[in-house]
């Protein structure tokens, strides 16, 4: 090879480099310069994150609305006192005295309150075996600033989701979700308000009012760390915090906490692992407790669907409990009357169709047939109304549609809905032939493609105690000012559909009433409350095998009726108790023992 050609070689070798080198310092120049603060497509503010990598922060408070029960009980944690301790403890571990009398204050030996110092990593609260802030009491927080150890200090915190809190599902779950700020919020991406990285509603309440909860800012405290882990020089812990008299906003939830507490505690101490039950004020359809099972803890969030989906708002196969709807369209169209008589076998002679109790009923009555809960009855019944008539009494009876509180428009959101996610329920599944015989008596025993949410099953007890008047239901009362003012109150709504007539209403609430009395609920009878209501056992197939679906839906006091309940034990054993039924009663004799005794003491009081 010549010397010339090397040379050549060479030379423009040397201009790929200096080409590259020069790309690599105008880029460089352009990260540091121009595109500090909007690096990538995905707008990342290097300084901002330069900046994290030297902080240590401890969030206080979110600055998200806080969530209340309707007696203005905190659903979404209140502040308490804690004790902050930052890394830079170690260089106060050599004050024995001092380690020593905090030690006893907190009620631990002076070796155990050196060793959770001295395996403080990262700024953080003292908590207890279980991971919950242990609170102190003013007179333990004094003693601890006196004491004036570096890195030690007692600051106010509100954990968002307690260990002990409740209704996990209503509530939702705040995280971050690029994705959905994308796809919901791309105004508030745009005008800087949110960024990809920001925490927002992903879930429940959380998400449904994420523009009124979003709040103004954390409140946190932070300190500056050198790449070590040592706190730098200079740079003392710092509280950052937005001050604002009205914002961020707060909801005022029509959940009653007491009531909750005991919903839940019925389920937890049932054999029921998946399920759901709804519990509404008649009067107003308002959501006064709703539980879902399984359960998950929002602030260790399991991603797995199954946990933190409401099953209280999604749909399932509701089995007997749409004989509800059966028995008004035949009462209203005056396809039966109550008297009429049936003869059940128990078996109807084709499809295959069969009633649950083998041997039959023999000659039954309407009413008895609800009673008992007869499927060749209904199946003979169902014929007579048609696909037509059970959509219209579907409608009629709030099924078919979503009853959530919602409206349209609403502020800047288009439709806005109290209830994330809320399923409408189904008669027929689309394109089926509904006037097929065999699709007709399937469906008319709550079988088939026949969908509908426990909160549909709840209202729907509802609409019959209440002589037939619909509603939209809420679980939102009202928005409020953070200074306690009303941002805006949430009025009652209309529910699509014409009302079933109050004589309907009250010989359904008759035959309720005979369930429990002489029919397939009779161990309801003994209750604090007289009960009324209809259970349900609809046929499922999970992961190849038999299971049932168990239902009861229902009111009480039967004569005054106050509070309608719909409780659904998913994947139960074909054979045995009905587990809704049984967690009904339990639930119903604890509501009704718990407000026997506050009405006691109320009148202790009062003397």
């Amino acid at each position: 090879m010549s010397l010339n050609h090397k040379k050549r070689r060479m030379f423009i070798v040397l201009v790929i480099f200096t080409f590259l080198y020069t790309g690599i310092i105008t880029r460089l120049g352009w990260i540091q310069v121009i595109g500090t603060h909007s690096f990538s497509p995905h707008n990342v503010d290097l300084v901002e994150r330069a900046v994290a990598q030297r902080r240590e922060k401890l969030v206080l408070d979110t600055g998200r609305g806080m969530i209340y029960d309707r007696k203005g009980v905190p659903l979404t944690g209140e502040e308490q006192t804690g004790l902050a301790i930052f890394p830079l403890v170690r260089y106060s571990l050599g004050e024995s005295e001092k380690i020593g009398k905090l030690g006893h204050i907190l009620g631990v030996t002076e070796a155990e309150a050196r060793l959770l110092l001295l395996n403080v990593k990262h700024a953080g609260f003292w908590k207890d075996k279980n991971g919950k802030i242990v609170p102190l009491r003013e007179d333990q927080a004094q003693q601890i600033r006196e004491l004036n150890i570096a890195g030690i200090v007692p600051l106010p915190v509100t954990t968002r989701y307690p260990k002990d809190g409740v209704a996990h599902h209503v509530i939702g779950y705040i995280g971050q979700n690029a994705k959905l700020i994308q796809d919901k919020y791309q105004e508030d991406l745009d005008a800087g308000v949110l960024r990809t990285t920001s925490k927002v509603g992903v879930a429940g309440l959380e998400r449904a009012f994420q523009p009124f909860l979003a709040g103004v800012g954390e409140k946190s405290v932070s300190y500056f760390v050198d790449g070590r882990g040592n706190p730098l020089n200079g740079l003392d812990v710092r509280l950052n915090q937005t001050e604002n008299s009205f914002y961020p906003l707060t909801l005022v939830s029509t959940i009653d906490a007491g009531i909750q507490k005991q919903l839940e505690a019925a389920f937890d101490s049932s054999p029921v692992d998946k399920g759901a039950a709804v519990v509404l004020d008649i009067k107003t359809r308002d959501v006064l407790a709703m539980v879902s099972r399984p359960d998950f803890d929002p602030s260790k969030l399991n991603t797995s669907p199954d946990t933190w989906k409401n099953r209280a708002i999604k749909q399932a196969v509701p089995g007997s409990v749409f004989k509800i709807v059966v028995a008004a369209a035949a009462l209203e169209e005056g396809i039966v009357k109550p008297e009429d008589h049936f003869t059940c076998h128990g078996q109807l002679g084709k499809y295959g169709f069969s009633c649950w109790k083998k041997e039959g009923h023999g000659d039954i009555t309407f009413e008895q047939a609800f009673e008992q809960s007869c499927n060749i009855t209904f199946a003979e019944i169902a014929k007579k109304i048609g696909p037509e008539k059970l959509q219209l009494y579907a409608t009629k009876m709030g099924l078919n549609q979503q009853i959530g509180w919602e409206k349209m428009p609403f502020y800047k959101l288009g439709k806005f809905q109290q209830l994330d996610g809320e399923d409408k329920g189904r008669v027929f599944a689309h394109n089926v032939p509904n006037r097929d015989e065999g699709i007709l008596i399937q469906t008319g025993i709550g079988q088939r493609d026949v969908q509908l949410t426990p909160l549909q099953a709840a209202n729907m007890a509802a609409i019959i105690a209440d002589d037939g008047k619909k509603q939209k239901v809420r679980i939102v009362q009202s928005i409020n000012y953070r200074n306690g003012t009303t941002f805006y109150r949430f009025e009652d709504r209309p529910l699509d559909g014409v009302d079933i007539s109050p004589a309907t209403a009250r010989t359904l609430r008759f035959f309720m009433g005979g369930v429990v009395d002489h029919g397939t609920a009779t161990m309801l009878q003994g209750l604090p409350w007289q009960a009324a209501g209809k259970s349900g056992t609809a046929q499922t197939v999970v992961q190849g095998e038999a299971k049932n679906n168990q239902w009861f839906v229902g009111f009480v006091p039967r004569e005054s009726p106050r509070y309608a309940i719909a409780v659904l034990a998913e994947e139960q054993p074909t054979s045995g108790v009905n587990q809704a039924i049984k967690l009904f009663g339990s639930f119903v004799t604890n509501l009704a023992q718990e407000e026997k005794a506050a009405a006691a003491a109320r009148h202790e009081a009062g003397r």
